[in-house]
């Protein structure tokens, strides 16, 4: 499947948001006690979540549909909660997500990349 210069241009910020969540796990360390404990730190991951969510949201429905061993719309909704309903995120469930579910994510999107022909 072909990529659209503008779906394209979303994974790279998919990624990009990706990456500053690898880089606020290893600021504050892969200690999911401190994950759940430290208001600062669980609120720069919710942050990049969210924008991952909005930037799927944009992402074509061509594309999505000819992806679908992602689960975007899992990825929109967890952007809901953390958007709408902030207060009651579980946090075991988003340290989960970002040690196993945004990894996975990034590497989708850079291999969707580097088969991309502009």
């Amino acid at each position: 499947m072909n990529v659209s210069d503008r779906d394209a241009g979303i994974l790279i910020h998919i990624i990009d948001y990706c990456d500053q969540i690898d880089e606020t796990i290893e600021r504050f360390g892969q200690d999911q006690k401190l994950f759940l404990e430290d208001k600062v730190y669980h609120n720069a991951i919710a942050l990049c979540i969210l924008q991952i969510g909005e930037l799927v949201g944009i992402l074509s429905d061509d594309f999505r549909s000819g992806h679908s061993e992602i689960p975007w719309r899992e990825i929109k909704l967890m952007r809901n909660i953390v958007a709408h309903r902030y207060g009651t995120v579980d946090h075991t469930i988003t340290w989960e997500v970002i040690l196993n579910d945004i990894p996975n994510l990034k590497i989708f999107c850079k291999q969707i990349l580097s088969s991309y022909k502009k």
